[in-house]
């Protein structure tokens, strides 16, 4: 070491600090450690946090437990404490949003008419040649009612109350009848096509194509107990599904 020139002292953890950045270094080390511990706290605090309150996702969810709920035990049987304890809510907050137990289950009737006419629109049959929207159409109903226990069973239950309870719903009427003017548009344009019939009535035809879809799902069980075949069966339904479909285009189409 050269006379006069000052030695390198330890630092504290007795590595010896001969440059200045090695302190620079530490103080960084220092600040970076205190920066996560700070993150680590506010992540704390967060979860910790109650989540913010959705009244409309509430009542979604409580409509999806309840159309499960009033399909399997029907408007009777069905316990409003089971759809509250499935909901983590009440029954309070259930009959906030929806008055009654009869109200609930006219929501639901609501909801699941709702949902299939939607699901039509989004097909835009009005896009498609006659022919093929009128394939679209019932392949769609076909698959719909066989995916969709749910629905034909409260569609069932509901027609043992006599439509009493749907009738009250006032928004039922005004949704169902776009499904009428779909195939309306369907008709008129296979008409003026020289494709399809001119003396089929469309509520006639949405009968018939709802009929054969709902049939097959809807009295499954006595048409399996009498013939010993359940025509909801999944080996059974390519060839169900190509048989409704045959069966409406030959009955829609012009005779030659």
């Amino acid at each position: 070491m050269k006379k006069g020139s000052k030695a390198a002292e330890p630092d504290t953890n007795g590595i010896v600090s001969d440059t200045p950045h090695a302190d620079a270094r530490r103080t960084e080390a220092k600040h970076a450690d205190a920066k996560r511990s700070d993150a680590r706290r506010s992540s704390a605090r967060r979860a910790d946090a109650p989540r913010k309150y959705d009244p409309e996702q509430t009542k979604r969810n409580i409509l999806d437990v309840a159309t499960q709920e009033f399909s399997a035990m029907g408007l009777t049987g069905a316990r409003v404490d089971a759809i509250a304890e499935r909901t983590n809510t009440t029954k309070r907050m259930l009959y906030y949003y929806f008055g009654s137990k009869e109200g609930l289950y006219q929501a639901v009737l609501e909801k699941v008419y709702g949902d299939i006419r939607a699901l039509e629109q989004d097909l835009h049959i009005s896009e498609l040649d006659p022919v093929e929207g009128m394939r679209a159409l019932v392949e769609f109903t076909f698959d719909y009612h066989d995916r969709q226990r749910d629905f034909v069973r409260l569609v069932t239950i509901e027609n043992i109350h006599g439509a009493k309870y749907v009738e009250q719903v006032k928004t039922f009427k005004g949704r169902n009848v776009t499904v009428i003017h779909t195939i309306e548009d369907l008709l008129a344009r296979g008409i003026a096509a020289g494709q399809f019939r001119s003396d089929i009535d469309p509520i006639d035809l949405h009968l018939m194509i709802s009929s054969l879809c709902f049939h097959r799902v809807g009295n499954r069980h006595t048409f399996g107990t009498a013939f010993g075949r359940d025509p909801s069966h999944p080996r059974l339904r390519a060839r169900h599904r190509a048989m409704i479909v045959d069966a409406i285009l030959r009955f829609v189409k012009k005779d030659d």
